[in-house]
């Protein structure tokens, strides 16, 4: 088995350096020049789009997360309905539902004032993403608090220390260090799913990738997009481990 492992990998590196020296072969200045800024541009797009939505998504899954664990059957079962929906179909078909399906009732919107913001794709993508991000990010924050052990809470109480108090100072910390890796892969789907905006009409990396095939049909421009988002994943994939550790550090003395 090490010699098949060895052996695979040693395939996966030559055909690696393969690549990278055809790449350097084929490389064309002129269209590097070109549309070189406008792939910084669209990788700017993505980056702000992934960002606002992930920092919005978390603000409202703490309610969807603690709906989920309310005693209350009609706020858990709404919850629960809210959760089920946006994890269980596809982000794209989301997208489309409020790409498409708002603009169907664009008389009803105008009359509520709402038609402004959903005329604009980017803004359509942004409200999919984040009803989307946070049903997996209420998922992630409710499953690491219930994973903190029962004993925390039974202790605080002796201690005299209020719920309130309870959660912020002993519960969230601890639950905060558990929900760290997952949000990690949280951000890292989104990153990789935004490709998707390209389709209705935002130019983010992949859209700006879109539009350079269809003036060059040089598949390279997709290569290059490839390795832009690799280069993304790898960097955040670092830092997030890098404050994995640093956070964590007490708990491997």
């Amino acid at each position: 088995m090490r010699v098949l492992g060895a052996t695979l990998l040693g395939i996966w590196v030559l055909a690696g350096i393969a690549l990278v020296l055809w790449l350097i072969d084929a490389w064309d200045i002129d269209k590097v020049t070109t549309y070189g800024p406008k792939f910084l541009s669209g990788l700017a797009t993505t980056l702000t789009l992934v960002g606002i939505s992930i920092t919005l998504g978390a603000l409202l899954s703490v309610p969807i997360a603690f709906g989920r664990m309310s005693s209350n059957r009609f706020l858990a079962a709404l919850a629960y309905g809210y959760v089920y929906f946006f994890r269980g179909t596809p982000l794209i078909a989301q997208l489309f539902l409020i790409y498409y399906g708002f603009g169907s009732f664009r008389d009803q919107m105008e009359a509520m004032g709402l038609w402004v913001f959903f005329r604009d794709a980017w803004n359509c993508a942004l409200f999919a993403f984040t009803l989307n991000t946070a049903a997996y990010q209420a998922e992630i924050l409710r499953g690491a608090i219930e994973s903190v052990p029962r004993g925390q809470h039974e202790g605080a109480a002796a201690l005299g220390l209020k719920p309130v108090q309870t959660f912020h100072r002993i519960i969230l910390p601890q639950a905060m260090i558990v929900a760290l890796r997952p949000y990690g892969n949280e951000i890292i789907l989104m990153i990789k799913g935004s490709a998707i905006v390209a389709i209705v009409t935002v130019f983010d990396l992949m859209g700006e990738t879109r539009r350079a095939y269809s003036r060059t049909f040089d598949f390279q421009t997709y290569i290059w997009a490839a390795v832009l988002y690799l280069v993304i994943v790898e960097a955040l994939r670092n830092i997030w481990q890098k404050l994995e550790q640093r956070l964590t550090r007490h708990l491997k003395r």
